[in-house]
């Protein structure tokens, strides 16, 4: 099964956020809690946790682009 890695809501002003950096490629297989991309909001820096253990599948959210909470990051099959 396909599982949707989304954008957490952080607060009210911390709507968007940016991504500064992939820690995992797609193919890369990642265990649930392991750090997979870093983010920045206008409020902090920090890295997102796998909700899943499975292969990462599919980046839909290039390094660079900004998102909205909610948005789909990225695509887990899971193991």
């Amino acid at each position: 099964m396909v599982m949707e890695m989304r954008l957490p809501q952080f607060d009210m002003l911390d709507a968007d956020a940016t991504i500064l950096q992939w820690l995992k490629r797609e193919g890369d297989h990642i265990s649930e809690g392991e750090h997979v991309v870093e983010i920045e909001t206008a409020k902090a820096a920090g890295a997102l946790e796998a909700p899943v253990s499975g292969v990462l599948v599919r980046i839909q959210a290039p390094v660079g682009a900004t998102v909205t909470s909610g948005a789909v990051l990225a695509l887990i099959e899971e193991a």
